[in-house]
């Protein structure tokens, strides 16, 4: 369950959003410029909300009322961008082992295995992001933001700077993704096709206020 009620000042742009979802993807969709990822990155704890609360599976990461605002690396959330950001210097198993480090988790080959052959990058193992096509590379920052053992996933858009038929080849992997690992979703999209294969619920923003929340039928005239 994630309960998101909280508003943002950000210069002349008010952000005022509330929701509460328990999909396992939880599509917020909008035209660019309608807060979306003001607004996931609230949720990350990379941006502090100026009024409101924001609780995952019952714990509260912010409530600006009580003070509370639990920082970014202690609130369990994997974070996968447009661009991939992995590290040009690394390899892709190295890149894969970053988020567990950070973290200060313990290796888990078993997790390590499940995550390489969901996501199907065991032959790019020894490659540098540099030897990777776009595609290949956001399934590697799919595969290090799930090692390092997030209870909600968050993704920015992350076709949004593919071609499409580079969009086709990873959709698969993130409906893989939502159907076999079992970690709550919210995916960014200004694409309503994208968000009705992948959303069980929908936030759709316009102008900073949610507009419409429920079912991917929301999406109905939307694209």
């Amino acid at each position: 369950m994630l309960r998101v009620d909280i508003a943002k000042q950000l210069g002349e742009f008010t952000l005022a959003a509330s929701f509460a979802s328990e999909g396992r993807v939880t599509g917020l969709f909008g035209a660019s410029g309608s807060g979306k990822t003001s607004l996931v990155n609230i949720i990350a704890g990379l941006l502090r909300p100026d009024r409101g609360t924001i609780v995952i599976d019952g714990d509260t990461v912010d409530d600006t009322a009580a003070g509370i605002h639990v920082p970014t690396w202690r609130r369990r959330i994997g974070y996968v961008f447009q661009d991939a950001r992995l590290f040009p210097h690394l390899d892709v198993r190295q890149n894969l082992d970053y988020g567990r480090r950070m973290n200060g988790l313990t290796e888990d080959p078993a997790l390590r295995r499940r995550v390489v052959d969901l996501l199907d990058i065991g032959a790019l193992l020894d490659r540098r992001p540099g030897k990777l096509s776009g595609g290949e590379r956001q399934r590697v920052a799919l595969g290090r933001a799930l090692l390092s053992k997030p209870r909600l996933l968050l993704l920015d858009e992350p076709l949004g700077a593919l071609d499409e038929g580079r969009k086709l080849e990873i959709l698969p992997y993130l409906v893989r993704l939502r159907d076999e690992a079992g970690i709550p979703m919210v995916y960014v999209s200004h694409d309503a096709a994208e968000l009705r294969q992948l959303a069980t619920q929908i936030v759709m923003l316009r102008g900073g206020r949610v507009t419409a929340f429920g079912g991917v039928r929301v999406l109905t005239g939307g694209s």
